[in-house]
């Protein structure tokens, strides 16, 4: 077993005594142990983070950049060994894990290239004079992220943030820490001063609340449930703090008569399954045209009993297991409450097991639902896990209708080739991104973040960077 000792991401003497023992979700071997901080470790992580804070933002942006440049060539350089510890503490299939180690040095590449775009304007105007507005770090910031894609997760607040020139305290999942600690040793490597980037191990209603609480970090992402995501504005709220929040979904799949059936069939099980179905932005229900549908369940069943299910560092394998007993019984629930409710039809699937019995693992079958009633708990809760329900519609007006019938607003997508749907479903849908004939990609490039209960505030893109800089306004009469 691995012990992960206090480094530079993890400031020394915050332990209260017990650790916390990672498991491999697969296997329910121990990974590794992290301590078990307390909300003073939060304190002293901000006395660490204030010496080195001046010096760190008053380098150029170009400096900033060279130092996430170089943090993300030693990502690469270790992208396999990285992934393998990512597999084995969250469960993913090793070539997902892979993808998700490249994605985190992609989103600091991109941010050390427009990582000199953090200056001001000027202007002049006759009647009011030169006018500048400077932008600045807003300072230490603090950062809550889950357990299911923990570094590309981790590389959304960590990019522009310390593009920016800010200091972030950082909580990982406590199931989930040891790919951040791993990542942030790579941003140390390659020259982040001491303290600018701090690793907090600990339970979130401990170490996070302390994060959301203390009135030196004046900016909070984060990035979970939406009732944790109350939680955490309802702390962050009387210290006037910038929130970020980017919360649950649960994302609507619109597939059309005129689609590329196989496409969108493929792009179904795809957008589901992927991460055993353990992502914000996953495709939660498939809304399909009544005339097409008894094809597209026929080319999605196919394909879904193709998916090979086992431990994620076995070659070959699809969907690893879900990350916790937990998370699995509370899947189970929701696909048992719906079935068995009259809600819906069980295709296949629906059997909370390992690929060849009981087994130590957290795995559950994949799983398809028909004849999915809208008020299903499947569909009115958000579903984490490997199951996909399918509702079928009439006409375009009902099925936006059903895109909104939750009350979440984090992505959706609509399959057609016909301009005059893609402009509607696009304009009514509410969701903060849409795809068009694809699903769940999200370049660094490209604002991302939701509506409704699935939050506020928006990572990724330029204009992430202005979640972590304040702009001061200068007026100079001549």
């Amino acid at each position: 077993m691995v012990i992960m000792e206090p480094t530079a991401a993890q400031p020394a003497g915050s332990c209260s005594g017990d650790d916390i023992r990672v498991m491999n979700p697969a296997t329910g071997e121990a990974v590794g142990t992290v301590p078990r901080m307390t909300a003073s470790a939060v304190d002293d992580a901000v006395t660490t983070a204030a010496p080195s804070l001046p010096g760190w933002a008053d380098r150029t942006g170009a400096e900033r950049g060279r130092v996430l440049f170089g943090a993300a060539a030693l990502v690469r350089a270790g992208q396999d060994d990285i992934a393998r510890l990512l597999t084995r503490e969250q469960g993913k299939p090793l070539k997902e894990s892979r993808n998700e180690i490249a994605g985190f040095a992609r989103i600091l590449e991109y941010y050390a290239s427009i990582s000199g775009q953090t200056g001001g304007e000027y202007g002049h105007s006759s009647q009011y004079g030169h006018a500048i507005v400077s932008r600045h770090p807003v300072g230490i910031c603090g950062a809550v992220i889950p357990w299911n894609m923990p570094a590309i997760i981790m590389g959304w607040k960590a990019g522009p943030a310390l593009a920016a020139g800010n200091a972030l305290i950082l909580k990982p999942a406590s199931t989930a820490p040891l790919t951040c600690i791993r990542l942030a040793d790579c941003l140390h490597q390659a020259g982040l001063p001491p303290g600018i980037l701090q690793v907090l191990t600990g339970p979130g209603e401990i170490v996070g609340e302390a994060i959301a609480t203390h009135p030196e970090i004046r900016a909070v992402s984060f990035t979970g449930e939406t009732a944790t995501g109350r939680r955490v504005a309802s702390l962050a709220a009387p210290l006037f703090k910038r929130v970020t929040l980017e919360l649950g979904g649960s994302d609507p799949m619109i597939i059309c008569r005129d689609a590329d059936l196989t496409a969108a069939a493929t792009g179904a099980v795809a957008g589901r399954f992927y991460n055993c179905g353990q992502t914000c932005t996953a495709i939660k229900r498939v809304l399909v045209d009544e005339v097409v549908a008894d094809d597209v369940i026929r080319k999605i069943s196919s394909a879904i009993s193709s998916l090979k299910v086992g431990n994620g560092l076995t070659p070959g394998v699809d969907l690893g297991p879900l990350h916790s007993e937990r998370q699995r019984d509370r899947l189970h629930s929701q696909v048992t409450r719906t079935v068995e409710g009259g809600y819906a039809t069980l295709e296949q699937g629906g059997l909370p097991r390992s690929p060849d019995g009981p087994g130590e693992g957290h795995f559950y079958t994949p799983t398809l639902l028909t004849g999915v009633h809208p008020d299903a708990p499947v569909v009115q809760e958000e579903v984490f896990g490997p199951v996909l329900p399918v509702i079928s519609f009439s006409s375009l007006d009902e099925a936006v209708t059903l895109a909104n019938s939750t009350g979440y607003g984090l992505g959706a997508s609509v399959w057609t080739h016909d301009s005059r749907i893609i402009s509607r479903v696009c304009g009514e849908v509410k969701a903060g991104i849409v795809w068009v004939n694809q699903h769940l990609k999200i370049p660094p490039e490209v604002p991302f973040g939701g509506t409704r209960m699935s939050g506020t505030g928006r990572e990724n893109g330029r204009n992430a960077l202005d979640q972590y800089l304040e702009e001061k306004t200068i007026l100079i009469r001549p």
